[in-house]
């Protein structure tokens, strides 16, 4: 009786987790997020997260010039790209070096979480 007690009593309470963050929050790409924007459509999924990832890229590119005014239009178009995709560190990242001007400091955060969201885009494509 006191183990059957025991089994239900861990079956009807909430996990240990229940506090701790969204594990799709966590990622590098929030995957609910993603599949409510594009309702549920795997192959969309795909071709969004492509397209991302190449124009992340090439906004990585226009930042590198160094112009200010360079730099804070492509930090923006990152910004509103990635949170479009769940890709919510880097839009962070990007709003961040939007803000400053392109600090070093923020720049080299936004390359490492634009690297980050790439290589779980790809991931995901081979899988």
């Amino acid at each position: 009786m006191a183990a059957q007690m025991a089994a239900l009593k861990i079956v009807f309470e909430a996990p240990d987790n229940a506090k701790g963050p969204c594990p799709s929050k966590v990622r590098p790409i929030d995957l609910v997020h993603l599949a409510k924007q594009t309702m549920g459509d795997k192959s969309l999924e795909i071709e969004v997260l492509q397209m991302f990832a190449r124009q992340a890229r090439a906004c990585l590119q226009d930042m590198a010039s160094g112009e200010t005014v360079r730099v804070g239009a492509a930090a923006h178009r990152l910004k509103g790209a990635a949170s479009s995709v769940g890709a919510f560190h880097v839009s962070q990242t990007a709003e961040v070096v939007e803000e400053t001007g392109g600090d070093a400091i923020a720049m080299a955060a936004l390359g490492a979480a634009v690297l980050e969201a790439e290589n779980f885009i790809l991931k995901l494509c081979r899988g």
